[in-house]
């Protein structure tokens, strides 16, 4: 059914909930299992290769991120977490693609379910992390300007109400 859902998108599918797999009934778990054969029948061949370049952008990020780690453990979790999420999507493609059998494995960040969506969220803040403490290290990133009130807060009055800046 995955397949059947998959070819009947064609190129450019049959628009956004138009899909006829999931709602006759044909497609099981279609929210969750197979969202990529859904995906594929709504948006077509130009979605599912979307999809597919999300999560390709996703494994080139992280692995550049763990490339410039600036240490050891920063470099094997950053490696780690992104071929979590970037197996976990292969999986769920391959499920619909018929490639191996349904083993219940959600779309990272598309399937619907709160606990998975919460756990890929919190392992790509800890990626981010890791890029962001890379970037730093580098000096990619600039120092970070003082805001408004705390330039207002440097700025004190004295008796004759001159302002007067203080460090």
């Amino acid at each position: 059914q995955g397949l059947y859902a998959l070819s009947s998108g064609g190129w450019f599918g049959l628009g956004l909930g138009a899909s006829r797999e999931k709602w006759s009934g044909g497609l099981p778990n279609a929210h969750t299992d197979f969202i990529f054969a859904v995906i594929g029948e709504e948006l077509g061949l130009l979605g599912t290769l979307g999809v597919v370049a999300v999560f390709g952008l996703l494994a080139w990020r992280g692995l550049k991120a763990a490339a410039k780690a600036p240490d050891e453990f920063g470099t094997l979790l950053a490696t780690g977490l992104t071929v979590m999420v970037v197996t976990q999507a292969l999986f769920n493609i391959s499920v619909a693609l018929a490639l191996v059998p349904t083993k219940g494995i959600p779309l990272p960040f598309v399937s619907y379910g709160g606990s998975s969506l919460l756990a890929n969220y919190i392992l790509l803040a800890i990626l981010m992390r890791i890029s962001d403490s890379t970037a730093v290290r580098l000096g990619e990133v600039a120092p970070r300007k003082p805001s408004r009130r705390e330039r207002r807060r440097a700025q004190t009055t004295d008796a004759t109400g001159v302002l007067e800046v203080t460090s």
